[in-house]
């Protein structure tokens, strides 16, 4: 008999955090590639004997910040832990990490998933999120390995989520709203091609019904948010099947092979016994002042889920307002553009989405590398709301600002766009279009009101596309009555 089986899903997120330095050193902290190797060292992230860490402000106050945007209790007062383990990355042969007493507790984020016309949302838990620092990075080669200490001693943030995911497409979710919240209040840049946002998952199975949990896989090797759907789909699938056949599943850690497209054991999973933690015991432990506290939440910005709700108030769907919520920039970008409340808040939607976004994915560009500034687009659509220019003429001078910059309404006029609006010519144009469409009026007469789009047709032609096309459709249907 086939059993039904559902996954629990658990993920274990470190982003590294955008401070200048790194967490227990005054090196400098996310240097790049062009940064030969070991150069941004110093005795206290190599592990020399002898040297003390000291712990630096910035990193701290990133990890409230972040704590505060996952919905965590911040706890004024946390410790450090010694977490041993011997790895060649490892300068001191154990990490420096928070193990009972994180900085931030318990907290909980609101994840979005399902299509576009039937969207789903959920709320995820996190059981903390605490410092640590990371180890070097790794080059291996056929006969030798390279190790690199650049990275060595970089803040991370481990967070831990609780195991409510039940789908690869949950996880999915979770993962980009992490990093949107990460990204949002500026605490990591979450880079996955540099390493700044690394996943580890924990997947279990359980008969559809059972309340107990699994045993459990963690999968490491995960590079990007695809590599995590996928290492999620084969894992499950492969769980399943074992367990259909009589088989049980093993606790242990398994790579995501990205090329054959499946998951393959590394080795026994560790518990915290295997760990060996214990108190650091060459630093104090972090006591945050009450005041200091509360300065660094009168810094933070307003979250996406208020600017959700602010802009769906406004008229914008659920789908629309998460969009352009999907970076601060971006969200700021649409404000700025809306200001005015001269250009209605969907037709800004619209053009952000479709022609803006459009042309910055097309080019691998941010918000921030726009050509055209929310001032001048606000501009520009609001001379396509007046009707002083049509939507496709708009769509040109967009173009030409994307290509050449420059004000809308001085290319406007440049290229002779202005449309006419005067009455009296609209209404000669008009007349000589009824009079050019005997057919297209006596369709409209006869009920066909869609006929009149001829007569419109035939005015623009006759303007050269410079009449005004809404008091054209208005002035035809007032001479045909």
């Amino acid at each position: 008999m086939t059993t039904k089986f559902e996954p629990v899903i658990g993920l274990e997120i470190h982003v590294q955090l955008a401070s200048k330095t790194k967490l227990f050193c005054s090196c400098p902290n996310g240097v790049g590639e062009d940064t030969k190797p070991n150069t941004a060292v110093c005795p206290r992230c190599t592990g020399q004997p002898g040297v003390l860490p000291v712990l630096t402000e910035g990193a701290v106050k990133l990890a409230v910040k972040a704590g505060l945007a996952l919905g965590c209790k911040i706890n004024e007062y946390s410790t450090f832990s010694r977490k041993h383990y011997f790895y060649p990355d490892l300068p001191k042969g154990y990490q420096i990490t928070q193990f009972d007493k994180p900085i931030n507790g318990a907290g909980s984020i609101e994840i979005t998933f399902g299509p576009k016309e039937n969207l789903q949302k959920k709320k995820i838990g996190i059981h903390h999120a605490h410092l640590e620092e990371d180890a070097s990075k790794s080059a291996h080669f056929e006969d030798y390995s390279l190790i690199d200490f650049n990275r060595a001693g970089c803040p991370l943030l481990e967070i831990v989520s609780m195991p409510d995911m039940r789908s690869p497409e949950e996880a999915y979710a979770y993962l980009t709203e992490i990093k949107r919240l990460m990204k949002w209040v500026e605490a990591s840049n979450c880079d996955m091609e540099k390493g700044e946002l690394r996943v580890d998952v924990n997947v279990s199975l359980r008969p559809v019904g059972q309340e107990k949990f699994g045993t459990r896989c963690e999968i490491k090797n995960l590079n990007s948010f695809k590599a995590v759907k996928d290492a999620l789909y084969y894992e499950i699938n492969r769980q399943t099947e074992l367990l259909n056949n009589g088989g049980q599943v093993v606790q242990e850690t398994r790579l995501w092979d990205k090329e054959q497209n499946v998951t393959r054991p590394m080795r026994s999973k560790e518990d915290a016994l295997d760990y060996r933690y214990c108190p650091e015991p060459d630093l104090p432990p972090i006591v945050l002042k009450h005041e200091w506290l509360e300065e660094v939440k009168k810094q933070m910005p307003e979250l996406p889920a208020q600017k959700e709700a602010k802009f769906m108030a406004a008229g914008l769907n659920a789908y629309d307002a998460g969009v352009l919520t999907s970076s601060l920039d971006l969200a700021t970008y649409f404000e700025a553009v809306t200001a005015g409340k001269k250009v209605p808040v969907k037709t800004a939607s619209n053009w952000i989405q479709t022609d803006l976004l459009g042309m910055l994915h097309a080019e691998k560009k941010e918000i921030a590398q726009s050509p055209i500034s929310a001032q001048t687009l606000a501009e520009l659509l609001e001379m396509v709301e007046s009707g002083k220019i049509t939507r496709k003429q708009g769509r040109d001078v967009f173009d030409k600002i994307w290509q050449e910059g420059g004000s809308p309404k001085a290319i406007v006029e440049k290229l002779g766009m202005v449309q006419v609006s005067d009455e009296g010519q609209l209404e000669e144009w008009a007349k000589a279009a009824i009079e050019a469409n005997p057919k297209a009026v006596a369709d409209y007469k006869k009920g066909n009101k869609a006929a009149i789009g001829a007569l419109v047709g035939g005015v623009m032609k006759a303007s050269k596309g410079k009449a005004n096309p809404r008091l054209i459709s208005q002035l035809l249907a007032k001479l045909l009555a």
